[in-house]
């Protein structure tokens, strides 16, 4: 890549920032994060990334949800991809949401744990970067790195 795709992770789980965050970076992607959805919606407008990986569920059990909201109501960001990953899937088996469904103006809708290799595709499909080759995406062992 020779400008490198710029993507904002918006999640509170700083094991999953660091593990998701290594995984991009490793894929030439370059990675910014915040740890909550006021400070992610900030620096969103500021950094006008070219996609938004969202969790739901952080300082309150809808944060992602009115965040996601605020973004799709900033002119900057109303056209900016945003997958959801969240752990909402396992904890409420009940709820799904399509994208389709308007309310919530996702781009995808992710479970975690997330398929690293899936979330690369998403990532380069909705960006229209090129996905690594399989046989070149990076090793995600421990979140420890």
């Amino acid at each position: 890549m020779s400008t490198a795709t710029t993507v904002l992770i918006i999640d509170d789980d700083r094991d999953f920032v660091l593990a998701i965050g290594g995984l991009l970076a490793s894929a030439g992607y370059d990675v910014h994060s915040a740890a909550n959805g006021r400070d992610g919606l900030s620096l969103a407008k500021s950094l006008q990334p070219d996609l938004i990986l969202l969790d739901v569920i952080m300082t309150e059990r809808t944060e992602g949800f009115f965040t996601l909201q605020q973004m799709r109501a900033t002119p900057a960001l109303r056209k900016t991809p945003v997958i959801v990953v969240s752990s909402i899937y396992a904890d409420q088996p009940f709820f799904k949401v399509s994208p389709e469904a308007g309310w919530l103006p996702a781009s995808l809708f992710l479970p975690k744990p997330v398929d690293p290799a899936r979330l690369l595709r998403e990532i380069a499909r909705l960006t229209a970067a090129p996905a690594p080759p399989a046989a070149e995406m990076p090793h995600t062992g421990s979140a420890g790195q």
